[in-house]
């Protein structure tokens, strides 16, 4: 039992984004359950926004501030890499999208955009930088080509979506977001 609970908190905990990301869809979808009916787009919208921004940029971030600032031997061996003075770059990067990521999480969209904004940018140069590591220097490490690869890529692109939709649907009716 000890080795399954083990292996389970390995796999949550290596593969963050992605187990971010979910907490955030389910935090979402308790809140839209709570919220008073009938649940338009807006609201639901709203909520899935919201968390998503708390998880997969604030919580997701600040993650990756730790490990990178305070494992960056270990976190450098997972993605491929040497230990590098630009551990603590990427960290304090990381710290900085948190920050947003916490401030713009329950306000509205111009902050949420500019907080899904920077580290989409960030983490899109870093799906690329992983093809060019794959190609060039047969970087198949699970930090650079598993999982971390592919949420790069998805998690901006739900952002972008839920903001988009966000535009759509408009400012949410007066409720509370939690």
């Amino acid at each position: 039992m000890a080795g399954i609970v083990a292996e389970t908190i390995r796999v949550v905990l290596t593969n963050f984004t992605l187990t971010f990301l979910a907490f955030g869809l389910l935090v979402a979808a308790v809140a839209i359950a709570r919220a008073a009916s009938p649940r338009d787009g807006a609201t639901v919208v709203e909520k899935l926004l919201a968390w998503h921004v708390f998880f997969s940029i604030g919580l997701g971030n600040f993650y990756n501030f730790v490990m990178h600032a305070f494992f960056g031997e270990m976190t450098a061996r997972f993605i491929g890499w040497a230990d590098s003075p630009f551990q603590f770059e990427v960290a304090m990067a990381s710290l900085g999208f948190a920050a947003v990521g916490f401030l713009a999480a329950f306000r509205g969209f111009e902050m949420r955009l500019a907080a899904i904004l920077g580290p989409s940018i960030f983490t899109l140069g870093a799906a690329a930088g992983h093809v060019y590591q794959m190609i060039a220097a047969h970087n198949f490490a699970p930090g650079n080509a598993g999982l971390i690869f592919w949420t790069d890529i998805l998690i901006p692109a739900f952002g972008f979506l839920l903001l988009w939709l966000q535009y759509r649907y408009g400012p949410r009716q007066k409720s509370a977001v939690v």
